[in-house]
């Protein structure tokens, strides 16, 4: 009776050690299991011990839920004034309903990748070349948004969006150099033309100062000489007056014109 009971026994611990095996499993704090029971979806497990039917009965599908960042491939898009572009995006999401990611979808980074492919496609379409190389942050939101519309269907939150990089054809980025050297030459005429402004106005003041204070353009002659005799050179200066000016502009307002024979 003993041998037979210890063999009964060891096969039923066996059998309990067997079940315990097949049934118990653990979830990593950043998985969750979508279990399915005879082919129905039966609950979302995890994290740490969770317990599965076995035979068969049950089975589990792993979901990470962390957050993953996806390369979106390069893609080719016209913009509304019919440039061509090549445009690639980088794509942040995260899964939020393990549920939905696994029942409501067969490949939810795949459809996301295409949702994310499509959408960008179509919102570059709406848009300038120069609204797509100067609003990448606006256009990348737009995408963002249009994206968050469709995601949660499938159990997937995605918080953002950026545009890596943008290629245009090469004789489209001559014509934008040529643009902007020629907006930046115009900046310079206008900054030159200002200052010849300014300066011309200043000089005006000045000039009508000295008209109305005689001995301000001694004061000027003087500086003048000082400024000559500081500097090496063999210029001569010939100093005349201002009442000789002053008498010969007088003189020339008073002889009449020389009538035209």
């Amino acid at each position: 009776m003993m041998p037979s009971l210890s063999i009964f026994s060891l096969i039923a611990l066996g059998l309990i050690v067997s079940f315990l095996l097949t049934t118990i499993r653990v979830a990593d704090q950043y998985k969750r299991a979508v279990v399915l029971r005879f082919g129905r979806f039966a609950g979302v497990r995890g994290p740490g011990l969770y317990f599965l039917l076995p035979w068969g009965i049950e089975r589990a599908i792993p979901v990470d839920i962390r957050t993953t960042t996806w390369s979106l491939p390069q893609q080719e898009a016209i913009t509304r004034d019919n440039v061509p572009v090549k445009i690639t995006a980088v794509l942040w999401n995260q899964i939020v309903d393990p549920a939905k990611s696994v029942l409501d979808v067969e490949n939810v980074e795949a459809a996301i990748r295409q949702l994310a492919a499509t959408t960008m496609r179509s919102v570059v379409g709406l848009h300038e070349l120069d609204e797509v190389l100067s609003g990448g942050g606006q256009i990348a939101a737009i995408i963002a948004q249009k994206i968050e519309e469709i995601a949660p269907r499938w159990g997937v939150e995605v918080s953002k969006v950026e545009i890596a990089n943008v290629e245009i054809p090469e004789n489209m980025q001559r014509a934008i150099a040529q643009k902007a050297e020629a907006t930046r030459e115009q900046a310079a005429r206008l900054i030159k033309a200002d200052a010849e402004f300014l300066a011309a106005k200043k000089l005006t003041d000045a000039a009508r100062l000295i008209a109305q204070t005689p001995e301000a353009l001694e004061l000027r002659r003087m500086q003048m000489l000082t400024e000559i005799g500081a500097e090496q050179n063999t210029m001569t200066v010939i100093m005349m007056p201002s009442e000789f000016v002053q008498a010969a502009a007088v003189f020339a307002r008073s002889v009449p014109p020389k009538p035209v024979e």
